[in-house]
């Protein structure tokens, strides 16, 4: 529906969209790379016989290392293009997956590919810039929500990586994944095309941002919206096969749908953000969130009563998952009024902080489960207390951000520039 309005209303034709539709491919397949280890994750540790603790260690490692490339990359394309930035990730990706494919013998050797295909996470900021740099302010957070469903790349994973394991052995779908990241990599030198929004300054006057109050407002919010979605997606195979005793090859059926829900719900959440404001639809989310990880602690806590049966779990997670989704096309429907010029540096500096949300969560429910007695039950706890802390975030800020760089409720102001022009909105106060 937000795609039949923006086409009516001349979406497609105020940007470039085949930038927009490889930016979404690029991040697609390497969103589906960046959590295959956690798809993996049952078969791998049946392998090499890991505990809870040392399952969610191994599921976080791609996720940390991706959140902590994700900043670097951003100012690596600041300098040299996103267009380029994105080649050089790929190429680094098709190693890693080599390495998964051809010389893991050990747990160290899975976490020393972990490590390298955790460069697959820093795809993020890169491709949501890249993609919607050619659209003006009011078509931001629609473009954004195409270019970010890329996250949609983790159903790939859960569905389709489980079967081929038990298929052919889980180092061979390694092999298998070079295939997409290769198109990705085709499709990106044909048909994309550098935006012309990059601001270029020196490489302290990009620093200065890590000194700005609202941008860590911003890595508040996304810790939850994406840190929540990527440590649940990574995890989602482990909480089904231990929690509830689905065969491995078969999880992807039960984690497929949730992920999907996140996805659609991000491209429409970004276009809804648009039109009623990206705060106030923040507001609504986090309260959503904070009943979506209440109740799904309390399912794994009684795991042995009347609500026992998986598909419970299935539709609580479709419902958080939504909210989460949905938040993360709001949080990147302000970002780039925020900081326009730079927004790929802000992006990927927000993303770092959201994947290395997602990296604690996996270990949360990994040392819950080993040493708390109360299974994956402080995991989702911990996501209960985040979402409170954004809406008292959220009650803090409104004010000032509504009076100074964005109209009401979070929509796009009247006097936005278009791509390619510079103009930073008035930030009094907004410093650290």
């Amino acid at each position: 529906m937000d795609i039949a309005i923006a086409k009516d209303r001349g979406f497609w034709k105020a940007g470039h969209w085949p930038t927009l539709f490889t930016s979404l491919i690029y991040f697609d397949f390497c969103f589906a790379i960046w959590v295959l280890n956690g798809a993996m994750a049952p078969f791998i540790s049946k392998e090499f016989g890991l505990d809870p603790a040392q399952k969610g260690f191994m599921i976080s490692v791609p996720v940390v290392v991706g959140a902590l490339m994700r900043f670097p990359l951003g100012l690596l394309s600041q300098y040299i293009g996103r267009k380029r930035a994105a080649q050089v990730e790929m190429s680094m990706i098709i190693v890693g997956l080599a390495i998964g494919w051809l010389l893991v013998q050990d747990m160290a050797g899975v976490i020393a590919m972990g490590c390298v295909l955790g460069v697959a996470g820093a795809s993020f900021g890169v491709a949501l810039s890249l993609g919607s740099g050619w659209y003006p302010p009011k078509y931001k957070g629609l473009a954004m929500g195409i270019a970010g469903a890329g996250n949609s790349g983790a159903v790939l994973a859960v569905l389709f990586a489980p079967p081929l394991a038990a298929a052919y052995g889980w180092k061979a779908v390694y092999g298998f994944a070079i295939v997409p990241i290769a198109l990705a990599m085709l499709l990106l030198q044909l048909f994309a095309k550098e935006p012309p929004d990059r601001e270029h300054k020196s490489f302290k006057d990009h620093l200065k941002i890590l000194g700005d109050r609202d941008v860590w407002i911003f890595n508040l919010m996304y810790a939850l919206t994406f840190g929540g979605y990527i440590g649940l997606t990574s995890f989602l195979p482990t909480l089904f096969h231990d929690q509830y005793g689905i065969p491995k090859e078969n999880v992807g059926q039960y984690a497929a749908g949730i992920i999907v829900m996140a996805s659609v719900l991000r491209l429409v959440g970004g276009g809804l953000a648009d039109k009623i404001g990206g705060l106030r639809m923040l507001r609504w989310l986090a309260v959503v969130a904070v009943l979506g990880t209440a109740v799904a602690a309390y399912l794994v806590l009684n795991k042995d009563g009347p609500l026992a049966n998986p598909w419970v779990m299935v539709a609580v997670m479709v419902v958080l998952f939504s909210a989460l989704g949905a938040g993360n096309g709001a949080v990147f429907q302000l970002l780039p009024l925020r900081y326009r010029g730079n927004t790929a540096v802000a992006g990927s500096l927000v993303g770092e902080i959201g994947g290395l949300a997602g990296g604690f969560l996996p270990n949360a429910m990994g040392l819950g489960a080993k040493y708390s007695g109360y299974g994956f039950t402080p995991g989702f706890i911990a996501g209960t207390a985040l979402s409170i802390s954004i809406l008292i975030a959220l009650a803090f800020v409104m004010k000032r951000w509504t009076s100074t760089w964005v109209g009401k409720d979070g929509k796009a102001r009247a006097d936005a520039p278009l791509p390619g022009t510079v103009h930073q909105p008035e930030t009094v106060g907004a410093s650290a």
